[in-house]
C-alpha cells in the first residue's frame, strides 16, 4: 500500500469570539514542539508596539513579523493601506519561500473586510484563495481574524468559528495587560 503524502492544511479561526489569534499560536507551539520551522506574519499588528505572544514565539525560535499599521485605525488611510500592500507582499514571499513548514497570517480575515477605507484593488478574497490554490503542498496556513469570507472558509480544510460567550468588559472592565494584549 502506498504511503499517503503528506499535505498541508488550510486552517481559518474566525468568528465574533475572543480566541482566534491565540488559538493558531497554540497550533505553531504545536509545530514548534514538532520540530517544524514556523512564522506569524501579523497583519493588522503594528511594529510600534510590542505584545507578550510576540516575545515568547520569538524566544523559541519563531519568526514573527508585526507588518500592520494597528488596531487603533488613527492613522492616515493611506499609511493602513501601504502596510496592508507590504504586508500582502511579505505574506507571498514567506508562503512561496519553502522555509516554513507552518505560516500564521493573523488578522488577514480582518484585513480583507476593513470598512474604513477601501482595499480591494491591494488585496481580495480571489488573491487569497490564488495563494492557497499556488502554495507549496505541505505548507500549513492557518488564516485568522473577524468575518472570514465564505469562499474562504470552503476552501479551508479546518474553521473553528469562535463565538463570545461572556467577557467582563460588557461591564466596563477594560482589557488586562499580559491576558489580552
Amino acid at each position: 500500500m502506498p504511503t499517503p503524502r503528506r499535505s498541508g492544511r488550510v486552517i481559518v479561526y474566525t468568528g465574533d469570539g475572543k480566541g482566534k489569534t491565540t488559538a493558531a499560536f497554540g497550533l505553531a507551539l504545536r509545530a514548534i514542539g514538532r520540530g517544524m520551522q514556523v512564522a506569524v506574519l501579523q497583519f493588522i499588528k503594528s511594529p510600534e508596539r510590542t505584545y507578550g505572544e510576540q516575545l515568547a514565539l520569538q524566544r523559541l525560535g519563531v519568526d514573527v513579523r508585526q507588518l500592520g499599521a494597528g488596531f487603533t485605525w488613527t492613522k492616515t488611510p493611506e499609511v493602513h493601506r501601504e502596510a496592508l500592500q507590504r504586508a500582502w507582499t511579505v505574506a507571498k514571499e514567506y508562503v512561496h519561500s519553502g522555509r516554513y513548514d507552518v505560516i500564521v497570517l493573523d488578522e488577514l480575515n480582518n484585513a480583507l473586510a476593513i470598512d474604513r477605507f477601501p482595499v480591494g484593488d491591494i488585496l481580495s478574497v480571489n488573491d487569497v484563495l490564488e495563494l492557497i490554490r499556488t502554495r507549496p503542498p505541505e505548507l500549513h496556513l492557518v488564516i485568522t481574524g473577524r468575518a472570514a469570507h465564505p469562499e474562504l472558509m470552503a476552501a479551508a480544510d479546518i474553521v473553528t468559528e469562535m463565538k463570545l460567550v461572556k467577557h467582563d468588559y460588557e461591564q466596563g472592565r477594560t482589557a488586562m495587560k499580559g491576558i489580552e494584549f
